[in-house]
């Protein structure tokens, strides 16, 4: 990939003002933006995009799915993808013991966007 490629990031949240925050930060530092505000919509975007390089995914989503769900079988399809997990309960995300909690960082909510954007570029270099 070029230097001038964008990378391109999911976002899955169900709070709008937080989705819209993340999105408009995240396109300003130059990423190309995906947003699903529940498992289905993220799902349709993992089934239908050829090229992800990162999913943010809130833990608490709505339907009865949780972040933990959508990331395990999406890294199963493309391991290259990378995942950051938010929640105002990031401890509930570590319960679940699930092999991707253990490397995924945890950012618990509220959360300093530069702090983020930190993270995403060490992952993503």
């Amino acid at each position: 990939m070029s230097e001038d490629a964008q990378d391109v990031v999911l976002i899955v949240e169900d709070d709008p003002s937080i989705l819209m925050v993340l999105s408009a930060y995240l396109s300003g530092e130059g990423y190309r933006v995906l947003q699903a505000e529940n498992g289905e919509q993220a799902f349709e975007i993992l089934a239908s995009k050829p090229h992800l390089d990162m999913m943010i995914t809130d833990f608490r989503l709505p339907g009865g799915i949780s972040g933990v769900q959508i990331a395990e079988p999406a890294v199963k399809l493309r391991p290259e993808l990378k995942v950051i997990f938010i929640s105002g309960y990031p401890q509930e995300i570590r319960e679940t013991d699930s092999p991707i909690t253990r490397s995924a960082p945890i950012l618990a909510k509220p959360f300093d966007l530069d702090v983020l954007q930190e993270i995403m570029q060490d992952m993503l270099s």
